[in-house]
């Protein structure tokens, strides 16, 4: 019998690649695979069999990434199957699985070249860069009208789900949860502010070509609808590493306040974003913080492991202690 992996091979027309697996991370959703052929790595395959998601929500993800690609978006674009299908529903061992194939985007993590960006240029390119392909991927996403629809951000962050996801031991911290998602819900909503986003749009998701500072966006395999602040957010949250090291809080602030403006001068060169919510920062950082949380909570159940508090510590200890912009300004 022909293993889940070569039927995927077959559906994709990946005879003669080899199809290299990809160490996943603790509690990853996704068996994904790079697929080379005379030594250069040409496709991502993703087969995706957790069960926790229906074939809409893989409709909806990879219809987008068509969409971006197919008006200019730098994305790694989505390939459709020997059908004519972006996504393959496959059953195998009684599951179903969801199989979809992807341009390998061209470059590298800059985790992979020591956290150094390209020879001879600044810092300052890669953060406007980094701003400048997510305004891209936020203005075309507000003229973005999808045949499926992915979730929206109050159908999996409320106090339902939370409080089965949450051990009871964390009392203090889902009282925290739900004070913000109360204030969450006065955000405006409007076509400007709240829409498809990446959702995970940091340094893991992306490959920059060292030769010229491009940048490839891939992995919107946590897409959902939200606020466009959300990744602005998480670009600050990740910003955090560049000047970690600096033991003065006060300089450390200044820098990261810095670094933000910079990624904004990116990102306005492509759409804006309205001072009203750039002036609620915090609170958006917040909203990462939880997702954070959500994130590990999440891996941990999949794993069949309990919470390890050591990985939502910091996160929870800014909720719980309110303490704004992810601690980055406090000793």
């Amino acid at each position: 019998m022909k293993s889940l992996l070569e039927r995927a091979k077959e559906l994709f027309e990946l005879d003669g690649y080899e199809c290299s697996p990809v160490n996943e991370h603790e509690g990853g959703r996704n068996l994904v695979y790079i697929c080379s052929k005379d030594g250069e790595r040409k496709y991502v395959l993703r087969i995706s069999g957790l069960g926790d998601r229906c074939e809409e929500d893989y409709l909806a993800e990879t219809e987008f990434v068509r969409f971006l690609a197919e008006n200019g978006a730098p994305v790694a674009d989505v390939l459709s199957s020997v059908h004519g299908k972006l996504v393959e529903c496959v059953e195998w061992e009684g599951e179903k699985n969801y199989i979809s194939l992807f341009a390998y985007a061209k470059g590298m993590l800059i985790c992979d070249n020591g956290y150094r960006y390209r020879e001879g240029a600044p810092l300052e390119e890669y953060f406007y860069n980094t701003g400048k392909v997510l305004g891209i991927i936020h203005r075309l996403s507000k003229n973005y009208a999808p045949i499926h629809r992915r979730a929206e951000y109050f159908d999996k962050y409320n106090m339902e789900y939370i409080n089965k996801l949450i051990p009871d031991t964390y009392g203090e911290l889902k009282a925290a949860i739900a004070k913000r998602l109360e204030a969450f819900k006065v955000l405006p909503m409007d076509g400007e502010s709240y829409g498809l986003v990446h959702f995970d749009f940091s340094d893991g998701n992306y490959h920059i070509d060292m030769s010229n500072g491009d940048i490839t966006t891939f992995d919107f395999d946590n897409c959902m609808n939200c606020w466009y602040m959300f990744d602005l957010a998480n670009l600050w949250t990740h910003g955090e590493g560049w000047f970690r090291f600096e033991q003065d809080p006060a300089k450390r602030m200044e820098y990261m306040k810095g670094y933000f403006e910079i990624i904004l001068e990116g990102y306005r060169s492509e759409t804006d974003v309205a001072q009203e919510l750039l002036e609620q920062l915090p609170m958006f950082i917040d909203m990462v913080l939880i997702e954070n949380i959500v994130d590990e909570c999440e891996c941990a159940l999949r794993e069949g492991e309990e919470v390890d508090y050591e990985d939502i510590e910091d996160a929870a200890e800014c909720l719980i202690e309110n303490i704004p912009y992810a601690g980055i300004g406090e000793e």
